[in-house]
């Protein structure tokens, strides 16, 4: 069983990456312990809405190799079928190049020596450019299979241009590193020059920047096709809650009608009072039929599954991967006796009241093999915090310090500590578990820690089918 990785992608959201092997079978849990202070429960942001917002899930063929596609040339022929074994092949080449580029370039950034900086970014440019003259060193000759690889070539080109100029303006600057800031420089002028030699795009389109970007984004999702599944999403409990909101109005109704029925045999005519008692009534059964629905669907839904993804592969439609969700609240004594013990393990000063917070997703691979030139499929979860931020206090405090006779102060920013709990395991009993600490503040995620990791636990297989 290969291990969940845990990183931040952007400036409020953090991402799981796991591969899987043909028919595996493997449960993710998070357990999140957010702080009473922070004001997240279920009354200010439901597990609903959160999943529907601020969740997306991802799967997608994978290769350790990144160089796999490009050796395969073997597949350009006009024999039927292989135009579409090489597309696949050059799309899963871009698709790994531009995940390994972006996690390479969010590493390299968070160097905060000048030094470590650009030795990084050099050596990522060194490999950037050893890759896509390998990838230019197949261009096809058959008409049909070289407007796949245009495509591809001219995304990539773009692409890699604009991640060493946006490396560049955010890294730090340095008068000494100035040769090294004019090599990466030189990178970005010779793909752009190149794109304007094999006339890749219109100067009309190059001039406008939102044409341009249209135009990437549109020859990305091109790039994608065959590599990355799409995905459907059901609602799992969608009859069932038909069941329950229709059982708990006909016994409201029933209730309400043997009142009325009461009330008129006790008044022999039509009155106000009458008219005023049965008002009433009816007021009542609306007031309480939605909150009663509520309190009784949310016992009832409690440890069910709520939502199921189905990955299909966008060539040939079959189903690849599915991924049954759960997503709720719970409390302390639902705990699992091994996540407790490791959220017992915090600092006495972190150890304050939360909610308790639960995503499980079971991941089956229903394939029992994949295209040629693949070996594992890689499903990643994103989790964006932006809801959880809304209810945090503006504003920073200050620090105020004696230096002498004189009083100095300054601005501090106002920082929440979560706790996440990962535990992953699989049929044959092996088990995974690591604890995170998250540190938030109303802009960001300051900074994820992962603490000391468990493995090679006991599992009840049981519990996947839960």
């Amino acid at each position: 069983m290969k291990k969940t990785s845990l990183l931040q992608d952007e400036n409020l959201s953090f991402k799981l990456s796991y591969q899987l092997l043909p028919q595996e079978h493997q449960c993710l849990d998070l357990y999140f312990s957010i702080p009473d202070e922070m004001g997240i429960s279920a009354s200010t942001l439901t597990e609903e809405s959160y999943f529907y917002s601020s969740i997306k899930a991802h799967s997608a063929y994978y290769s350790d190799q990144i160089h796999l596609p490009l050796v395969r040339s073997r597949f350009i022929s006009k024999q039927k079928g292989e135009q579409s074994d090489y597309r696949s092949n050059l799309n899963l080449f871009s698709y790994q190049l531009r995940m390994a580029l972006d996690t390479d370039l969010k590493q390299t950034l968070q160097n905060k020596s000048t030094e470590d900086f650009y030795q990084s970014a050099i050596e990522l440019a060194e490999q950037t450019q050893s890759l896509l003259k390998k990838l230019r060193r197949y261009t096809p000759a058959d008409p049909k299979l070289s407007s796949y690889f245009d495509n591809v070539d001219n995304y990539l080109s773009w692409y890699v241009e604009q991640s060493f100029l946006n490396l560049l303006a955010n890294g730090p600057k340095s008068s000494e590193k100035s040769k090294e800031r004019e090599s990466l420089f030189e990178l970005c002028r010779q793909e752009n020059a190149y794109r304007i030699e094999h006339e890749y795009n219109s100067q009309v389109t190059m001039d406008d920047p939102n044409r341009i970007t249209n135009k990437m984004r549109l020859l990305q999702r091109l790039s994608e096709y065959g590599v990355v599944f799409q995905k459907k999403t059901y609602h799992l409990n969608t009859n069932l809650k038909r069941v329950v909101r229709g059982t708990v109005t006909a016994i409201i109704m029933a209730f309400v009608m043997t009142i009325i029925l009461n009330a008129r045999s006790a008044f022999t005519e039509v009155s106000v009072v009458l008219i005023a008692l049965l008002g009433f009534i009816y007021g009542l059964r609306e007031t309480f039929k939605e909150d009663i629905t509520r309190i009784i669907w949310r016992k009832i839904q409690q440890g069910r599954a709520k939502w199921q993804h189905i990955f299909s592969n966008s060539v040939s439609q079959s189903k690849v991967c599915s991924q049954t969700i759960w997503l709720e609240y719970i409390s302390k004594k639902h705990l699992p006796k091994k996540v407790l013990q490791q959220l017992q393990k915090r600092r006495q000063q972190n150890k304050q009241s939360a909610q308790l917070l639960h995503f499980r997703c079971v991941s089956k691979v229903l394939s029992k093999e994949f295209l040629p030139g693949y070996d594992e499929i890689q499903n990643q979860i994103l989790f964006n915090l932006t809801p959880f931020v809304r209810y945090l206090k503006k504003g920073e405090g200050r620090l105020y310090s004696l230096d002498g006779s004189k009083i100095s102060n300054q601005g501090v920013e106002r920082r929440y500590q979560m706790t996440l709990v990962l535990v992953q395991s699989n049929k044959k009993n092996e088990e995974y578990i690591q604890r995170f600490k998250i540190t938030i503040n109303r802009s960001k995620i300051i900074n994820i820690e992962p603490m000391k990791a468990i493995q090679n636990f006991e599992v009840k297989t049981e519990n996947l089918n839960s």
